[in-house]
């Protein structure tokens, strides 16, 4: 929690994420259905993605209207799946073993991107997924397809996650319930894609086909493509391989002897089949709902291996080895950093101009400022070709870094701030690079 709001502090958290999904808490906090200025003016976010347990946070929005009660909400639900897992290992490896792991788990890598960037929807399936692993790998079945069952509110493509869950109850020997809790998966994922999210969205459509059927949204991909992508393309380029290392380093590779780690098989399988190279690699948040997956897969093949003292020691050493040596590489470690808490004169200065615009104005804004207008602005992201056109108020930040600058280069946005200021609008401030215009008149 720390972390992600020391981010925020700094504007440094994106439009991209944490605007939209401030902007969909706000709606359901105001009683409708959910849209987002910055996917599109009065976009509906049930057209984009299906996630309809967002609406739980609402009743938090209400007493604190910030984005930053999404980002302590988070918080909560990444902390509260450390204790399902620990206990598991607890009952069946002992206290200290429940210790080790529970801390690896917290500390892990894909935790700390999902913490690092912004917030997301599937931080629901993170407690949901610890829970009901806990619960198969201790034989009680039900609860697991009980504690399974949520994930299908939670995003579209868990359905099929939900499915494997389903196909592990029924070897496990409840096949009845293990049939019903797939199929209760499969559906409500063909519904989801086929039927929900085509009604909500414009184009009448899922919006994200594309991520399948052709490179890079381009254009549709043939056949044989398709089948590239199905077989040699899951293990290629090598970030691929670079993120199944990563995954089951911190297990020493022991998750592979368990059939808990067939449930991260959706997850793999549709972000190495698409096109998009940011859902291959280590990076952003995609990788937050396989690390109780990959944890529940330690624990089990420990639980399995029926080791001595000494070599569980030995195994749990080494994941903690591994975890420490990562730490360094994801964004737990910022916190360690002087910079991260060394104080910026220009974040006041940004505040003070971003105070000029009033409450229910509309504006255009730079990527980090977009999450500090949404509580209380129609706010969408400048020089994004689907923003509402003609705000009352534009704010930009002319000093973003190289790496930080999107989507406009900084002479895109010359030029565009030139151009407002010959179709209408004047310059309201000007300071530490931040350029505050309103419509003349």
């Amino acid at each position: 929690m720390t972390l992600s709001l020391r981010i925020h502090q700094r504007l440094l958290s994106n439009a991209f994420d944490l605007g939209i999904f401030e902007q969909v808490i706000r709606s359901y906090a105001d009683g409708h259905l959910p849209v987002s200025e910055v996917k599109g003016p009065d976009y509906p976010v049930l057209g984009d993605h299906f996630h309809p347990v967002l609406a739980l946070v609402a009743p938090f929005y209400r007493l604190w209207p910030s984005p930053q009660v999404l980002l302590v909400v988070q918080a909560a639900l990444i902390a509260a799946s450390v204790l399902p897992l620990a206990l598991w290992a607890r009952r069946a490896l002992g206290s200290g073993a429940a210790a080790v792991i529970g801390t690896c788990y917290g500390l892990s890598w894909g935790l700390a991107n999902a913490a690092g960037f912004d917030f997301h929807e599937v931080a629901f399936a993170v407690p949901l997924l610890a829970c009901s692993l806990a619960a198969l790998g201790s034989d009680r079945l039900r609860a697991a397809a009980l504690w399974a069952l949520p994930l299908l509110l939670v995003k579209e493509d868990l359905g099929l996650t939900v499915a494997v869950i389903g196909f592990l109850i029924a070897l496990r020997g409840d096949r009845k319930l293990g049939i019903a809790t797939a199929a209760a998966g499969l559906v409500g994922t063909a519904l989801a894609m086929l039927v929900i999210l085509p009604a909500f969205n414009p184009q009448g459509s899922y919006a994200y086909t594309h991520w399948l059927t052709g490179p890079e949204g381009g254009a549709e991909s043939g056949p044989m493509d398709l089948l590239y992508k199905a077989t040699i393309g899951l293990i290629t380029p090598e970030a691929k391989v670079t993120t199944l290392l990563f995954l089951l380093a911190p297990t020493l590779f022991l998750a592979l002897r368990s059939p808990l780690l067939w449930v991260a098989l959706p997850t793999l399988a549709w972000r190495f089949a698409s096109g998009l190279w940011t859902h291959w690699g280590t990076s952003y948040h995609y990788s937050v709902v396989l690390m109780p997956i990959v944890f529940a897969a330690f624990i089990d093949a420990l639980i399995r291996r029926q080791s001595s003292t000494v070599s569980l020691r030995r195994y749990l050493v080494g994941s903690a080895a591994i975890t420490a040596l990562l730490l360094p590489q994801f964004p737990l470690w910022q916190l360690a950093k002087p910079e991260t808490w060394r104080p910026d004169p220009r974040i006041a200065v940004a505040h003070k101009l971003m105070d000029r615009i009033p409450d229910g104005a509309t504006v255009q804004a730079s990527n980090q400022l977009v999450p500090q207008l949404t509580d209380r602005t129609s706010a969408s992201l400048y020089g994004w070709a689907d923003s509402r056109p003609d705000p009352e108020w534009i704010m930009v930040d002319t000093e973003v870094p190289q790496q930080r600058r999107w989507p406009l280069s900084p002479g895109e946005e010359r030029i565009s701030l030139d151009r407002a200021l010959t179709q209408g609008y004047r310059t309201a401030a000007e300071q530490d690079g931040f350029v505050l215009l309103t419509r003349s008149g």
